[in-house]
């Protein structure tokens, strides 16, 4: 076992960047009225972050054998057989502890999810190459699947689908969908060579960052539909506050992509990724405090 977890393994799992995932979760749990130290909260965000997560990251790396930057590491070692091995077992055992510790309609969700990110990863189906049906399967999959997942998750409850809650799921996805071109802005090249061609490659560097803005002012505006429609508009007020210091550095970043095309760089990605991240997850405990504490 000591052989199969060595240290290029666990680097390519990723585990950090769950933390640029965790909005969903925690904006799910805001609106949950569930406590934080719930042991459904506690095991699902488990199952979720350090499970699920890293085992998508590691097989995508273990697929692609990635030689330039990919999402949290400038210069990635090259995979092994070793990082499938462990990606197969980080799955089977979320989907071990999703029954016996959460529901078995939260594994059905765990289980569709990775299913999803094996199609969207592998040689065999390769969604990721095709431009437009890899970006719905990112977008409807990390957005409005993955809220239901974690609200399902957190409540042990189907997530029920009235009318201000289809607003919200829309804006998960909307904003997935803005966030994810700007991820891939910096591997054209690389995913080109690779014979992937990313709706970012599609739209161009100027065109990706007018799409992700047409995509966040959707998300404001879903936003704001379901506040209004649960009356909480206070709730939306505060997410313009954290939303503030995104759309400056996104304006910020065009700006400069505007005079220079190589400021498309993987250093850039990484700070506007973890900028949003910070905000996002700070606004939604914040939310989460107000919700239960207030």
């Amino acid at each position: 076992m000591a052989n199969l977890i060595d240290k290029n393994t666990v680097t390519l799992l990723r585990i950090p960047f769950s933390f640029l995932l965790m909005p969903l979760f925690l904006l799910a749990l805001s609106q949950s009225g569930v406590n934080i130290l719930n042991f459904n909260v506690i095991v699902s965000f488990l199952i979720i972050h350090l499970l699920v997560y890293p085992a998508s990251n590691g097989y995508n790396s273990y697929v692609d054998q990635d030689e330039g930057s990919i999402g949290g590491i400038e210069n990635p070692p090259l995979p092994t057989i070793q990082l499938f091995y462990v990606t197969v077992f980080l799955d089977i055992l979320a989907l071990i502890l999703s029954v016996v510790c959460i529901h078995w309609k939260f594994a059905i969700c765990i289980f569709l999810y990775i299913l999803a990110s094996r199609a969207y990863s592998s040689k065999t189906i390769r969604l990721k190459k095709y431009p437009y049906i890899g970006f719905l399967t990112v977008v409807f999959f990390q957005g409005a699947f993955t809220y239901y997942m974690c609200v399902l998750g957190i409540t042990g409850q189907l997530l029920e689908l009235n009318q201000p809650i289809i607003y919200l799921l829309i804006a998960c996805s909307l904003q997935i969908a803005g966030a994810y071109p700007l991820t891939q802005i910096y591997q054209h090249q690389q995913d080109y060579k690779d014979g992937v061609i990313t709706i970012s490659y599609k739209l161009g560097y100027i065109g990706t960052f007018l799409f992700t803005g047409i995509m966040f002012l959707g998300t404001n505006l879903f936003y704001f539909l379901y506040f209004n429609a649960t009356e909480s508009l206070s709730s939306f007020y505060i997410l313009q506050l954290f939303f503030l210091p995104i759309v400056g550095y996104y304006v910020y970043w065009f700006s400069t992509v505007i005079k220079d095309r190589t400021a498309a760089n993987f250093k850039h990605t990484m700070r506007m990724n973890l900028l949003a991240a910070i905000c996002m997850n700070t606004c939604f405990l914040i939310l989460y405090i107000m919700n239960t504490f207030a």
